[in-house]
């Protein structure tokens, strides 16, 4: 089953990340993945690195995650069609764009999406029986909550 992956790291994490894709790519290569811009450009090029040039590979680049990045995978979540996310941050950094990242982590859970903010998290995601199968996780109904009066 083919999953869309997305995956995102903090300049502090790139590397952190980029390693963790060199030891997973004939895993991750086999599904669609979705990065934010400057990390997608590292994990093509690493990709390639590894596999060739003629590698058949399924990125999507979005902005850089300052510019809109965040936002964009935020919004592919809220549709859901991100099936893991991968996010590597650094808590011991603050952000010039903490909110973006911060609404990116909080619609992540909102829609049950499984993440990974840390290696040892995206491993066992990525060695779990689960990420194999075609594993949907529930959403919570959401219709009370759109059907709420609201009073001006």
């Amino acid at each position: 089953m083919r999953k869309t992956i997305a995956l995102v790291a903090h300049d502090n994490k790139k590397a952190d990340l980029v390693e963790w894709v060199e030891h997973n790519a004939t895993t991750i290569v086999q599904h669609n993945l979705v990065c934010t811009g400057t990390t997608g450009k590292l994990i093509e090029k690493t990709l390639k690195d590894l596999l060739g040039d003629e590698a058949d590979l399924n990125i999507t680049k979005y902005k850089s995650g300052p510019l809109g990045g965040d936002q964009q995978l935020g919004a592919l979540v809220a549709e859901e069609k991100i099936d893991i996310m991968i996010f590597f941050w650094d808590p011991m950094l603050p952000q010039p764009h903490e909110v973006d990242v911060k609404a990116l982590l909080r619609i992540g859970v909102l829609y049950n999406t499984p993440t990974a903010c840390n290696r040892a998290t995206a491993d066992f995601l990525i060695t779990s029986p689960l990420f194999q199968g075609d594993y949907q996780p529930s959403v919570k109904d959401f219709s009370k909550y759109l059907k709420r009066k609201i009073s001006l």
